[in-house]
């Protein structure tokens, strides 16, 4: 059975995974520290890392392995808000986004599929979690990524829908953002979480669900 699985969500020490605004300049807003540490080659394999291979290499690595669709929040594909606008914009990745399958985009403002030479299909779905991850399973087989940001992972766990669930603790405080906690005082008791603390200073935890 396929699992839905999140990978390399970054969490500030004060709990936030992203900042409160995004622009075309700040991404994920105020949050931009905790990427400081991220090198994006590793998620095709630690073949593509040319310095030594770190343990934090080898485990952000696993991000693409089994999956064949990813689902994502609509401020992950891009900063605009309402009805899409006649723009150009094609995400954040621009002609090669590195999906490589097809994608979901949960938005409320529905709009054709966006498709790429390399495979990335964006697809854009007004759907509860439920609902949205049904689709998701409808236009491939393998598990299903949950990309983030941190809005619609709280969304598919309030839901009961996460299998897996990999956070990396970044030694940085932020202040203020948008977490993946709110609302989810019982989550501890639905999984088993192991952690590991590299010596990079990241802390990984890692979720999985329990029989349900």
């Amino acid at each position: 059975m396929a699992k839905v699985r999140v990978h390399n969500l970054n969490i500030s020490l004060d709990g936030f995974s992203a900042g409160d605004e995004v622009t075309f300049d700040k991404p994920i807003g105020e949050a931009g520290a905790l990427f400081s540490r991220f090198d994006g080659r590793v998620i095709w394999g630690v073949q593509h890392i040319d310095d030594p291979i770190r343990a934090d290499h080898v485990i952000t690595s696993t991000w693409h392995q089994g999956i064949g669709v990813e689902i994502m929040g609509r401020r992950k594909f891009g900063p605009q808000t309402g009805p899409w606008p006649d723009d150009g914009w094609v995400g954040w990745w621009g002609e090669e986004p590195p999906f490589k399958t097809p994608v979901v985009v949960l938005t409320h403002h529905e709009r054709e599929p966006i498709e790429f030479e390399n495979g990335t299909v964006f697809h854009f779905v007004d759907a509860p979690a439920a609902e949205a991850l049904d689709y998701a399973k409808s236009l491939a087989d393998g598990d299903v990524r949950l990309g983030g940001g941190p809005t619609s992972v709280r969304e598919f766990l309030q839901a009961d829908l996460v299998d897996f669930l990999h956070l990396v603790t970044v030694p940085v405080v932020i202040g203020s953002g948008v977490s993946i906690w709110d609302g989810g005082a019982d989550l501890q008791d639905r999984f088993d979480v192991e952690t590991v603390t590299i010596g990079s200073g990241l802390t990984h935890q890692f979720w999985n669900r329990r029989s349900r």
